[in-house]
């Protein structure tokens, strides 16, 4: 299994200059490179391969004597990269990629030759041994290390490591002795106001990071837009607009972990609606509020940490009336607006808060799914025609790991 750790480095200015030149080498092939490929599909109709961008860099480097301050394979990383984000813009998972600005965060990836040694972090070239702040520690081989620096200033090392197990198998829907599905089930309705809500009556609240600190982000926009462009002074209230950004990342992130960690530990199987988040935001009114509570982000925990421990996570289709349904007695309303938060059945009488009543829905429909797809796993070869899957693959993210160890 695949893990990433991330330390903070703490480079002296010799290394910093020297990242910077990686940088700046890494960042300039990689928009060579780009250039290169739009005008040849300008021409030809084609793209080039990763294999012909790589033999481009001997003869780049004779011309360009200073791409030499870069480590040779941290160039040849930027063309599987860029081979990457080709491959993953024809299969529709992201966008066309664009040119690298020298501004905002910077990168660079090291495929193999990194190690630590105490509680330094030996880069390969010219960079030499970094101080890390190792905060924890992991059991593996790493495969990928890749060194950022935020647009705050400071840098970050991203550890792939391969700790040598697979993944936990999640438990039979059917049960350990199939007889049912064993564990707790938790259906989770995301709202503003509320963060949260599950099944099971929690209520999270929307701790609104940048609303906490909207004011002090203001007043360092103001000082910024104050200063002459171009100047140090500029440079440097640049940086504190950079840091305070940083600092509601950091609180948005370490909030998002700690309640998906939560969820995960204390059920078996999660159930989420999948929203339309790109949709939702359209809303300008709401669209600040949407983007800050970062349900994808949240989502996404839920389900590689779900994953880690064999557990279940189901997402239910956006479009299955969980508001308007009565979990009680299944009738459905004809409209509910938003502005209604409690409403009564008029089958049952039941009294239901908006929110606990989706999440209950959610939840309910999950385990349908899960028995669902348990028949169908029973039915295998029952019938006169044969079963398969999808003729053609679902669109997903591929791994772009690289194979050669790091020693």
């Amino acid at each position: 299994m695949y893990k990433a750790y991330k330390f903070r480095l703490k480079p002296n200015t010799e290394q910093e200059i020297a990242l910077a030149k990686s940088f700046g080498c890494c960042r300039w092939f990689w928009n060579y490179s780009l250039n290169l490929c739009q005008e040849t599909y300008k021409t030809t109709g084609k793209g080039l391969t990763r294999n012909y961008i790589q033999g481009l860099l001997p003869s780049l480097k004779k011309e360009y004597e200073w791409l030499t301050d870069a480590y040779s394979q941290c160039l040849q990383v930027v063309a599987l990269n860029l081979s990457q984000a080709y491959q993953n813009f024809f299969e529709k998972r992201a966008r066309l990629p664009r040119f690298k600005s020298k501004h905002g965060k910077q990168s660079i990836s090291y495929p193999a030759n990194v190690k630590f040694e105490g509680d330094y972090l030996k880069l390969p070239g010219k960079v030499g041994l970094v101080y890390c702040v190792r905060h924890r520690e992991f059991a593996g081989t790493i495969k990928t290390v890749t060194i950022s620096k935020n647009p705050d200033g400071k840098y970050y090392a991203s550890i792939l490591v391969d700790d040598g197990q697979s993944p936990l198998a999640p438990l039979d829907k059917g049960g350990a002795e199939g007889g049912g599905i064993d564990g707790k089930a938790i259906g989770i309705d995301l709202g503003l106001n509320h963060f949260a809500i599950t099944s099971n009556g929690s209520k999270y609240d929307n701790p609104r990071h940048l609303a906490k600190h909207q004011r002090n982000l203001k007043r360092k926009q103001q000082k910024l837009s104050r200063k002459k462009k171009g100047s140090n002074n500029r440079q440097k209230a640049r940086r504190k607009v950079a840091k305070v950004h940083s600092k509601i990342s950091r609180c948005r992130e370490d909030f998002l972990h700690k309640l998906s960690r939560k969820i995960v530990n204390e059920n078996q199987v999660i159930a989420v609606e999948n929203l339309n988040v790109k949709g939702m935001v359209r809303n300008h009114n709401l669209a600040k509020a949407i983007s800050d509570c970062s349900w994808g982000m949240f989502c996404t925990m839920l389900k590689y940490k779900a994953e880690w421990e064999g557990k279940t996570y189901i997402e239910v289709d956006r479009f299955f009336p969980s508001s308007k349904t009565c979990h009680v007695c299944l009738n459905q309303v004809g409209s509910l607006s938003l502005d209604v938060r409690i409403w009564t059945c008029v089958h049952c009488k039941t009294i239901h808060d908006r929110d606990i009543n989706a999440a209950i829905n959610i939840r309910d429909e999950s385990l349908r799914i899960l028995v669902l797809s348990k028949a169908e796993v029973l039915s295998l070869g029952t019938s006169d025609t044969a079963y398969r899957g999808d003729i053609r693959p679902k669109a997903g993210r591929k791994s772009v790991l690289r194979q050669s160890p790091v020693k």
